[in-house]
């Protein structure tokens, strides 16, 4: 499915610009202003949102007929070895040219490489990286389903239970202790992503179910709740109002695309090269947020600002070419190997 390499570096694209142009310039993060390429690219950030669909759907995808131990060395030579050097490089950078502004010490550093720093209260050292703890709880998810046995009733049954399990817990009628702790796995900020990825990944196995397309159209439904009042929360943060109506828009179109995908409607539009440019969107995703920051700041005044946005994010897809053909390709093949020498495992 070549559409959703295109989907994924569509998204990782949105996500770099709305940094670069809108929430670094707001957050302070940036000295250099985009204000009317910001008024498009504010909305950028649902390029993360994108991300949780298509991994519901990529996960249990690559979940299916694999033991505990397969699945979990797929998806730890999948996520660490351009982690690791993204967050390396990354603290470098911060560190030796951030002037200050992104302070990296050791001990969070070496937090920050488990990947579990968020839960020991350790910052990130890139403001990108609270998505990977998110990742690492749905990789929970899939696991316990893999223990349980992966069957189209039992996913779907799991996944009922997840979404109203979020319901339940965003509602605020149990107690705040209990929504807090039940939240670690279900996430009810963005377990409708999840559930309509996986739903979707039902299709293509098992054709378009009642509880498949019922899965996907209450997701849709909460994604549109959820969306409208993180796009408040932006509003909130950087004193610029985001449109409901363009919010619900492209959450819309995420679901579409996404449906189309999947049922096969797109199958036309796929390109092979697509796989190529795809390949880009986690190394392009880890690096480019302060470190392009850092660029910024330091070139800001010598380069005409708009010239200045198209060399820093060309540079940085350059870089993220260069982590993917140079460390995370060969670095998983040695870490799938490590982990289990015996298996032949797919990414």
């Amino acid at each position: 499915m070549y559409e959703l390499d295109a989907l994924r570096i569509v998204a990782a694209l949105s996500v770099m610009l709305y940094h670069y142009t809108f929430s670094g310039p707001a957050g302070g993060l940036s000295s250099i202003g985009f204000p009317r390429i910001g008024q498009v690219t504010r909305y950028g950030y649902l390029g993360v949102d994108a991300f949780f669909v298509v991994s519901g759907f990529v996960v249990l995808l690559s979940a299916w007929n694999r033991t505990p131990r397969r699945f979990l060395v797929s998806r730890a030579s999948r996520v660490y070895p351009a982690y690791w050097a993204a967050v390396t490089f990354t603290a470098i950078v911060c560190v030796l040219l951030g002037s200050g502004r992104f302070p990296v010490s050791g001990a969070q550093y070496l937090a920050n490489l488990t990947m579990f720093n968020a839960p020991l209260g350790v910052e990130n050292v890139d403001v990108v990286y609270w998505t990977l703890w998110a990742e690492l709880r749905f990789y929970g998810v899939v696991l316990a389903l893999i223990l349980v046995g992966l069957t189209r009733r039992r996913v779907t049954v799991a996944l009922w239970l997840w979404l109203g399990t979020s319901c339940l817990t965003g509602s605020g009628y149990l107690p705040a202790s209990l929504s807090r702790l039940l939240d670690v796995p279900v996430q009810s900020s963005w377990a409708h992503y999840f559930v309509a990825g996986m739903a979707l990944c039902l299709v293509p196995k098992y054709g378009p179910t009642r509880s498949s397309v019922l899965l996907v159209l209450a997701s849709y439904a909460l994604a549109l709740h959820h969306a409208t009042g993180f796009a408040d929360a932006v509003a909130d943060r950087y004193g610029a109002s985001p449109s409901p109506a363009v919010v619900i828009a492209l959450v819309t179109a995420i679901f579409l695309v996404m449906a189309g995908i999947t049922t096969g409607r797109t199958r036309r539009l796929a390109r092979p090269w697509f796989a190529h440019l795809g390949a880009l969107t986690y190394p392009l995703y880890l690096l480019h947020a302060y470190t392009g920051f850092v660029l910024f700041n330091r070139l800001r005044g010598g380069v005409e600002p708009h010239a200045l946005l198209m060399a820093v994010s060309f540079t940085m897809c350059v870089a993220a070419y260069a982590l993917h053909r140079v460390v995370e390709t060969p670095l998983a093949g040695v870490l799938r190997r490590r982990l289990m020498p015996a298996a032949r495992l797919k990414r």
